[in-house]
């Protein structure tokens, strides 16, 4: 028999709720990366989050800044070997994984020679962004969620951190949805204001329509600037947390005119618990089966 209940705070879905899982999609991890505010956020907020009973997940794209010696990283053969097809060109997915000691916790890459070998993270010698910094993202987003169907593992949150990450939304919506290992996953994005200055690629959103996107959910990033890609995390995430102290006020406005649930700035301090509390916000609102 099987019977669906709508959650609520007695002790049983409490203890339904440690037990979620949660996948942490980040842009930037500390060690791996120097400390920002977002980099620290998402080197931290896993570690809490296990430490309270919750399983967890955690991806970040393997830029070629990162000394795979040092950090001891290795490829995951049985998760590797997969080719993704951006902008009409197939480009090997290449899956490696490292442990944090101090943390007990494992941090999986995706990796791409063509997309992630070059010794630097977004920008060029000359300051000037990579030109191929939207199928960079693309391609992360995508590996990140094929790689977790051959996990074979169901989250229940996807938190995303970073702009590279805020197409995501769209993609699990769209072309994922349907797939039982994310049928009942509910997004939350956490909004920065650590971004880049102009554009990226004008074809942008023409690439992602190619890989079945409606075109009117990526009308906003017809000119893809760091806001225009906030804009499309905050218009199709199922929960938002501010994530800087100095977001604009149209970001601000455009969060708190969506309706879903959300967070606001959480600090630098106690965030780890704010944000697992949030997490339990959004659990509540959706039913758990439960076998009986």
């Amino acid at each position: 028999m099987r019977i669906f209940v709508i959650a609520s705070t007695s002790h049983f879905q409490l203890a339904i709720m440690s037990k979620a899982r949660i996948l942490y999609i980040s842009q930037h991890i500390v060690p791996f990366l120097p400390a920002t505010q977002m980099s620290s956020v998402s080197r931290n907020l896993p570690q809490g989050a296990h430490e309270k009973g919750r399983e967890i997940r955690v991806f970040t794209p393997r830029f070629g800044k990162i000394n795979e010696r040092r950090h001891q990283l290795h490829e995951v053969i049985r998760l590797s070997g997969m080719n993704l097809l951006v902008d009409d060109t197939d480009h090997p997915l290449v899956i490696k994984v490292a442990s944090i000691p101090t943390a007990r916790m494992q941090v999986y890459f995706i990796d791409n020679d063509e997309y992630f070998k070059r010794k630097a993270v977004l920008h060029q010698a000359n300051g000037k962004l990579f030109e191929d910094n939207d199928e960079r993202a693309i391609f992360f987003v995508r590996g990140v969620l094929e790689t977790v169907k051959k996990l074979g593992w169901a989250p229940d949150i996807i938190h995303c951190n970073g702009w590279m990450t805020n197409i995501l939304p769209v993609y699990l919506k769209q072309l994922f949805h349907q797939d039982p290992y994310f049928a009942q996953s509910k997004v939350v994005c956490s909004i920065y204001d650590e971004g880049f200055e102009g554009s990226l690629d004008s074809r942008m959103a023409e690439k992602m329509i190619q890989d079945g996107i409606a075109s009117e959910s990526v009308a906003c990033i017809q000119n893809p600037t760091f806001d225009a890609l906030n804009e499309l995390a905050i218009q199709h995430a199922d929960g938002l947390i501010v994530g800087s102290e100095d977001l604009s006020e149209e970001i601000l406005e455009a969060i708190k005119n969506t309706g879903v649930p959300q967070l606001s700035y959480h600090g630098e301090e106690g965030y780890v618990g704010d944000i697992n509390n949030y997490y339990d916000t959004i659990l509540e609102g959706k039913a758990e089966t439960v076998s009986e």
